[in-house]
């Protein structure tokens, strides 16, 4: 099995972990800070991940270049305004549909990878890639009152406009960080794809710190306060993205993002397991094809 297979489902977990974390800080916190909170518990993490590879592995420390500079700036920013854009879907009447526009975030990511990258999806992959995309929408259809004929009518709605507009952030994001990753060059994976994490992470928490400090005064502070838990979030927010990270300098950030729809299945699998709530026929089949899609995209 290739190693960005399995580096990505343990991403998606982690992911999952931090989501859950992360909702037990709103009570407590703005939006904005609850999301300001996986960027300041986790860059210095970031930081002292990659000083280890350095100093107990012996990883010599990459050589940043102008794109790297340019692809990490990119990258950076692109994920703000993509997490920004999907918290503005939640707010929408209708946002499970924008919800599911946002997830086209891996088709838009092999487009980007084309694009800036110069990186072809393979035929087999694009059809998994749709099949998972497919599973997503049969589950958003089965939480609309309309079903699958009230996703499709609210295309133009602004829930959609935004989620479409989130799928394009993130779908570049993936794409600048490998990028990114692959300009530093070597032979280390690991440490470019660290190195790469490492300098997103601290100028991410960087602009939202200024954000915070100019937009919402006394949030960082109540940022800081929330240390018992933001820790946490940090710690999973560090892993996944840590993951996310070297599986995209090793894969096209396409079949990465597409794969970490499993993120989904863990999900529903947590609800059913542990929380004894039924999952509708609707549901089941979308789960199903997300699984058919992510099984014809790894036996690529």
């Amino acid at each position: 099995m290739a190693l960005w297979i399995p580096l990505t489902i343990a991403a998606a977990f982690c992911q999952n972990v931090r989501s859950a974390l992360q909702k037990r800080l709103q009570t407590g916190l703005s939006t904005t800070g609850a999301t300001f909170v996986r960027f300041a518990y986790a860059f210095p993490l970031a930081i002292t991940y990659a000083w280890g590879l350095h100093r107990f592995f012996e990883h010599s420390v990459p050589d940043p270049n102008g794109a790297f500079a340019l692809f990490a700036v990119v990258g950076a920013v692109a994920q703000i305004f993509g997490t920004v854009l999907l918290l503005y879907v939640f707010t929408q009447r209708n946002f499970v549909v924008g919800t599911t526009y946002s997830k086209t975030e891996a088709v838009q990511a092999a487009l980007f990878g084309i694009i800036v990258l110069g990186e072809p999806v393979a035929a087999t992959a694009a059809v998994g890639v749709l099949i998972s995309l497919a599973g997503v929408v049969a589950i958003s259809a089965a939480h609309n009152e309309s079903g699958l004929r009230g996703v499709v009518r609210g295309l133009g709605s602004r829930a959609a406009i935004g989620g479409i507009a989130s799928g394009s952030c993130f779908g570049l994001a993936a794409v600048s960080y490998r990028g990114a990753s692959l300009a530093l060059g070597g032979e280390g994976f690991l440490m470019q794809a660290a190195f790469t994490l490492a300098v997103v992470t601290t100028l991410q928490t960087a602009l939202m710190a200024v954000y915070l400090r100019l937009r919402e005064p006394g949030e960082f502070t109540r940022v800081l306060q929330a240390w018992p838990v933001g820790g946490w979030v940090g710690l999973a927010g560090m892993l996944a993205s840590a993951g996310w990270f070297t599986a995209m300098t090793l894969q096209n950030a396409a079949y990465v993002r597409a794969l970490g729809q499993v993120e989904l299945v863990f999900t529903f699998a947590a609800s059913v397991l542990f929380f004894r709530e039924r999952m509708n026929p609707l549901e089941g089949a979308g789960v199903l094809m997300i699984i058919a899609g992510l099984i014809v995209l790894v036996l690529n």
